[in-house]
């Protein structure tokens, strides 16, 4: 494990590169040994998102930064669907499939939070995905 970081900025960590967008994972065992959580900056293109996913062992919450998206929520009670914007959070229980997609015409940032930590980590294993090293390394 590397040295515990306290003040992380995304020149400070490693970038998961995809086709959809990015992915800057600020706080996590690997940077902060975060021991609950682990929080990014995700950046949306136009156009692309998180197509209909979930996560098994870990629920998450996602805030908008910047730009708009449809955003999607598989309850039980059934299917929400909703255009958020920037100042709204989106909370997704554990297990729930959902999707996020922007909708606008610029990029989309959000902040995600997963916890307890672990999707990130899965995520760097994905087909396609590509690592852009810190930039403060």
């Amino acid at each position: 494990m590397s040295e515990k970081k306290t003040f992380v900025s995304t020149a400070d960590v490693d970038t998961q590169i995809f086709d959809w967008g990015r992915l800057s994972w600020l706080s996590e065992p690997l940077v902060t040994q975060a021991e609950r959580f682990s929080c990014g900056v995700v950046t949306l293109e136009p156009g692309k998102g998180h197509v209909r996913h979930n996560h098994p062992y870990s629920e998450e919450i996602l805030y908008v930064i910047e730009g708009k998206g449809i955003q999607t929520v598989e309850l039980p009670s059934g299917l929400l669907e909703k255009e958020v914007v920037a100042g709204e959070l989106v909370h997704i229980p554990t297990a729930i499939y959902h999707s996020t997609i922007n909708s606008g015409d610029e990029p989309m940032k959000l902040i995600a939070i997963y916890a307890p930590f672990g999707p990130e980590a899965e995520l760097r294993k994905m087909e396609g995905v590509q690592i852009e090293k810190a930039q403060n390394a």
